[in-house]
């Protein structure tokens, strides 16, 4: 290993001074040097005997060496076998036996020497063996015949061969056959049979023995046996035996263990330092015996300590003498314990503590080779010199021997050799090689000029400063162009010239030089250092849990040193990911589609670059409802009780919290599965109450967080003993359908609750009141029971009892039922009817005699009537039924102002009794409901009419109306109030003297005696003079709308005066024909013909434009009452008609506020009142 120094902190430059004692240093392959073995083949060398032996020997050296061969101690002349040849170039040997010869011809111990004037080193010692695969011998094998129970040992012996065969046991078809606790391989290839069993029976019992070296495999006869059952086994006997001797039904007993192999109570084993410990202890006995083991003085190294061969093999790897000591293997079953102690006891062939290593010295210098090894026993160290026994080389005084130390001192170039150091035991040994090479030599630095080193930040760099020079040169490091000295504490220089820094920063980057300097001279190199950013995941993948099927993704973004190009790699389980198009990598995600159960394990990022590497791992479970439980049994099996065991199927990585119980009954309801019981996850047992004669069969579900699983395949079917019922009928009532009978009904038992066959019903009754016994009728499977010719509303009491062939339930409970009833035979009396309002009345009446009910009493039931003078035969009777005894009701809901008929009828459960006899009464008048209609008609400029129709349900004599009305201004805001009261005889009105252009809202009610009726209300809008007033838009709000009126309103203007002046010369104008075609335009403004504009006139009565007048707007006004609407003038659009086609002006100005049960109404500045503005 290489050594370091830590060069203290101070302004002295950093220096490498080199240790003269040893050398590790590569000599350059251009200067002189002894050879040195590179390549040999390995010291126990089994060849295949059908292909040439290649016996492998290669060595470096300057000038090259020569080789030679000895074989089995003597000088091996390849010049005179032909078949024998060496490689160019290269010391190794090639022997021709594939034309001729054999492979044993050429069996022996082989070694290489590798020569050169400098020395001569040799390779170790090579045993060469061909490699053989003998057959098995010929032997006869007889069948054996065992019975059950017995023990049995199947003796393989394979034939030795060159290396050891691996044994295996398999059949005629080539299947390997089945091992476990009791039947088992032996490390010697024996099978052994704890204790047999009828199925081992067969005839191809067979050792195979393959030798991997020639890929050959050997078979041994086939060995049959037979395993007697306790049958054969006492026929065969009773054949054979006299009765004193006849076999009895336990075919085998059983019996403790015992080993058969090893044999006896102790044992030893010796074993080689490294090697592996196999220690083995195989039992027979009845039951299979367990093997267990200790160490008697310390534990097993649990690292290292591996069971094999169901637990009958201890392996221990890499043994060495600490695991010497006793081993005991216990062999245990229910009948007894038996122990065996193996002593195991570790030797060592020799290992290596230090080993020589060559050296390179110049002209006077000193040095030393060390070669120190161990073992058990201690080895033996013997030195050679260009391999001759060291003892029989001439004598050198630079020289001196010190056991495993040779000294040199004052060495010159003839003290050059190769000297071998030999150390063995009785169990091995150990060769090798170190030159002396004695030479005088400038530094050199072989380290590549201007080597760039690249480094991730905060992690240790590397500058390398392979030299080489005699005498060994000294080493310093310098940074920065000029030369600047290293004087931080923070470099460590390496023995073979490296410089480390621990941790490189930013700052560490930059250009180091190396200077390697000796007495013969000196030499430098530049290297230079980048320090790079690291590769960091800066969005990991993380744990996730999915469900089966579903799909699931991984995201890990990556951030990296700019000049770096990383490679990001997604593993599963620490290799590639499955060859499945259902595994995609888009950008910085792993997205796993229709995940399955093989999908779990553990996913990871790994992002690469040229100098780093970094990962982030994250774990998918995937999880599903549970596999459904397997293996259900039934023990401990009771008249009302069993024991129900199950196994779990798989949680599927949800852990399960509970299972689920069913029953099936195959006799009552097959096919159908009911709840049983439910128990905890962590149970895999339970008791479950029974019912009688029921074929269970049971199936169990499990839970856990994601739902249910597939019941489990049904158990066995279980059929409980019949028993006496447990339970009576439920819901027994008695009921009669008639007057003169009794009908007792229940719900009969489930199939279930039967607990045996042929169930049937005790049905038992008599009177409550009398003094009769029980009478009781035995009934099958039914639910009703009929008892004729009873008393009419007799109580009864019923009782109604299980039984079935076993015996009879529990007492029943006693139930009082009727026997049936009959229409009651009174009406109610005294009826009388206080009227309290114009709506209401109350009635009262005395309760009938309950024995004239003749059944349950329901309650009382008024039955009432308007009486109409046009209809008698066809009246429209209500009912109220009062619940109960009750003796008096309220009749809400009647119309004032009428004549009413009643009567009342008591009402149980057969039906309805005779009515009373019938009682009038009539109702006060009330206040009028609202008239049905108004509507106003005919509106002039101060005058409108108002028409109503009288209300719809007067409730009285009407007395008179009530007309209430007020204007409506532009902002929506009402006017005074005028109150007129109009006669009741009258259903027109016309109002006067009010404002033009003006909108009205009207009130209307009707009074009788009671009082004021409910109002209709409506809107109305007195006339202008113009119908243009009716076309409004919202755009005469308009900037460029006002302009073009403002043009309209001048040439109207100067129509005018041209108009005036026409007439002053007496002449007409189309204005003037157009008047004389018309009677009057403040009546007609509007053609009725086709709804245009009629013309103005200039007549003496002519009346100037009224402001604000507005197109009327009735709600009511019926289409047929006005031709004209508003729609065909096509300015209208913002208009809105009521259903029956009148026009509700409504434009851009502010909506009105809403009056009490008025219409909505809008207005805005007329185009009409625009071009009056200028008139």
């Amino acid at each position: 290993m290489l050594g370091n120094s830590r060069v203290p902190a101070g302004g002295v430059a950093v220096v490498l001074f080199l240790c003269r004692a040893m050398s590790a240093l590569e000599v350059p392959l251009d200067l002189v040097q002894p050879p040195t073995i590179t390549q040999q083949s390995p010291k126990d060398y089994i060849i295949d005997p059908r292909e040439n032996i290649v016996i492998q020997c290669e060595a470096k050296g300057k000038p090259p060496p020569s080789f030679s061969w000895t074989r089995n101690g003597t000088h091996f002349d390849i010049d005179k076998d032909p078949l024998v040849s060496m490689k160019a170039g290269s010391g190794t040997l090639i022997i021709n036996i594939m034309s001729e010869g054999k492979a044993e011809s050429y069996e022996g111990v082989y070694q290489c020497t590798a020569r050169n004037e400098r020395g001569a080193a040799i390779s170790n010692n090579i045993v060469v063996r061909p490699s053989r695969s003998p057959l098995w011998t010929k032997e006869k094998l007889e069948p054996i015949t065992l019975r059950n129970g017995q023990s049995l040992v199947l003796p393989c012996r394979p034939p030795i061969g060159l290396p050891p065969a691996i044994i295996f046991w398999m059949d005629n078809s080539f299947q390997r056959l089945p091992q476990s606790e009791r039947v088992s391989q032996g490390l010697n290839g024996d099978l052994y049979f704890s204790n047999v069993l009828p199925e081992d029976t067969r005839e191809d019992y067979i050792c195979y023995a393959r030798f991997n070296h020639t890929q050959t495999i050997q078979q041994k006869q086939p060995i049959s046996v037979k395993v007697l059952s306790v049958d054969e086994l006492n026929d065969t006997i009773a054949a054979n035996l006299s009765d004193t001797e006849f076999y009895g039904a336990k075919s085998s007993r059983e019996r403790p263990p015992t080993f058969l192999t090893p044999e006896g109570s102790k044992s030893t084993k010796e074993e080689l330092r490294g090697n592996v410990l196999s220690l083995e202890c195989i039992a027979e006995g009845l039951p299979t015996p367990i093997i267990y083991w200790i160490k008697e003085d310390g534990i097993l190294p649990p690292s290292r300590t591996f069971y094999r061969n169901f637990k009958k093999t201890l392996q221990i790897t890499q043994v060495s003498e600490a695991d010497s000591g006793n081993y005991q293997c216990i062999a245990k079953n229910t009948l007894g314990t038996i122990h065996h102690t193996i002593s195991v006891t570790v030797k060592a062939a020799p290992y290596w503590i230090m080993a020589p290593q060559n050296l390179v010295l110049s002209p006077g210098e000193n040095g030393t080779l060390i070669c120190s090894a161990n073992g058990d026993p201690k080895p033996r160290i013997n030195w050679l010199m260009n391999g001759v026994p060291i003892e029989i080389t001439p004598d050198d005084p630079s020289r001196k021997i010190d056991g495993d130390t040779i000294i040199f001192s004052n060495v010159q170039e003839r003290s050059s050799a190769v000297y071998q150091c030999n150390a063995s035991n009785e169990y091995g040994y150990l060769l090798a090689n170190a030159f002396v090479n004695v030479l005088a030599e400038p530094p050199r630095i072989l380290t590549p000029e201007n080597t760039l080193y690249q480094v991730i930040a905060n992690r240790p760099a590397l500058l390398d400063c392979a030299f080489f020079g005699s005498p060994l040169p000294t080493i310093e490091w310098f940074k920065g162009a000029k030369g600047s000295a290293l004087h931080e504490d923070i470099y460590v220089l390496h023995e073979n010239g490296t410089l480390e820094i621990p941790v490189a920063q930013k700052d560490s980057a930059g250009t180091y030089t190396c200077v390697a300097r000796n007495k013969l001279g000196m030499a430098k190199n530049e290297v230079h250092l980048e320090v790079k950013d690291p590769t960091r995941i800066i969005k990991q993948p993380e744990y996730a849990v999915v469900q089966r099927g579903s799909t699931v993704s991984f995201e890990c973004k990556v951030k990296h040193d700019h000049t770096l190009v990383p490679t990001v790699t997604w593993l599963k389980d620490n290799n590639e990911l499955p060859n499945d198009e259902r595994f995609s990598v888009d950008g910085d995600q792993l997205v796993v589609t229709d995940v399955g159960d093989h999908d779990s394990g553990t996913y990871t990022c790994v992002a690469n670059t040229t100098l780093d590497m970094v990962s982030a791992s994250a774990v998918l479970s995937v999880v599903d409802v549970p596999n459904p439980p397997f293996d259900l049994e039934l023990t401990d099996q009771q008249d009302k009780s069993v024991q129900l065991s199950w196994t779990p199927g798989d949680d599927n990585n949800s852990p399960i919290t509970k299972f689920i119980i069913e029953y099936e009954d195959a006799i009552h309801e097959a096919g159908l599965w009911h709840h049983q019981a439910e128990v905890s996850g962590t149970q895999t047992t339970t008791e479950l109450k029974l019912s009688p004669f029921v074929n269970y069969s049971f199936r169990v579900l499990a839970v856990n967080s994601i739902g249910r699983s597939l019941p489990s395949e049904a158990s066995e079917q279980y059929l409980t003993k019949a028993a006496e019922p447990d339970n009576n009928p439920t819901a027994v009532e008695g009921l009669g359908s008639e007057p003169d009978n009794l009908v007792i009904t229940w719900k009969p038992l489930s199939g279930f609750e039967s607990n045996g066959p042929g169930l049937q019903y005790k049905v038992s009754w008599r009177q409550k009141d009398g003094d009769d016994e029980w009478t009781s009728v035995v009934v099958a499977n039914v639910s009703k029971y009929i008892v004729s010719g009873t008393p009419t509303f007799v109580p009864y009491l019923i009782k109604v009892q299980a039984l079935n062939d076993v015996g009879f339930a529990p007492e029943p409970a006693v139930v009082l039922g009727h026997s049936g009833e009959d229409l009651p035979m009174v009406a109610p009396g005294n009826v009388h009817v206080n009227v309290v309002n114009s709506t209401l009345a109350e009635v009262h009446w005395d309760p009938v005699p309950l024995k004239s009910i003749r059944g349950h009493l329901q309650g009382y039931r008024i039955y009432y009537w308007k009486a109409s003078q046009r209809n008698r035969r066809h009246l429209e009777k209500k009912i109220l039924t009062f619940q109960g005894s009750k003796t008096h009701g309220m009749l809400p809901g009647l119309e004032p102002f009428s004549h009413y008929t009643l009567n009342v009828r008591v009402v149980n459960g057969k039906g309805e009794g005779p009515a009373s006899p019938d009682r009038v009464f009539h109702t006060p008048e009330g206040v009028p409901s609202a008239p049905s209609s108004l509507k106003i008609v005919n509106p002039t400029l101060d005058s409108l009419t108002l028409e109503w129709d009288p209300p719809s349900h007067p409730n009285g004599i009407l007395t008179e109306y009530t007309l209430k009305y007020q204007p409506i201004n532009s902002t929506h805001e009402l006017g005074p109030l005028v109150d007129l009261k109009i006669p009741a005889n009258k259903t027109r009105w016309t109002l006067k003297n009010l404002n033009f252009s003006t909108r009205y809202k009207f009130y209307l009610s009707a009074h009788t005696a009671a009082g004021l009726g409910s109002q209709i209300t409506e809107e109305a809008v007195t006339t202008v003079d113009e119908a243009m007033a009716s076309r409004q838009v919202d755009i005469a709000t308009q900037g460029w709308f006002i302009g073009l009126m403002c043009a309209v309103a001048l040439l109207i203007l100067i129509l005018l005066i041209v108009c005036f002046i026409r007439r002053n010369k007496g002449g007409k104008y189309p204005v003037k024909e157009k008047e004389d075609a018309h009677a009057d335009p403040e009546i007609q403004p509007m053609k009725e013909d086709d709804g245009t504009f009629g013309e103005y006139s200039d007549a003496e009565d002519h009346k100037p434009l009224k402001k604000g007048s507005r197109t009327p707007s009735d709600r009511t006004v019926k289409k047929e009452d006005s031709d004209d609407s508003l729609v065909d003038y096509g300015e209208g659009v913002n208009g809105q008609f009521n259903e029956d086609g009148s026009f509700i002006g409504q434009y851009s100005g502010k909506k009105e506020k809403e009056p009490a049960e008025g219409n909505e109404s809008s207005e805005a500045p007329s185009p009409v009142n625009a071009m009056n503005s200028f008139v």
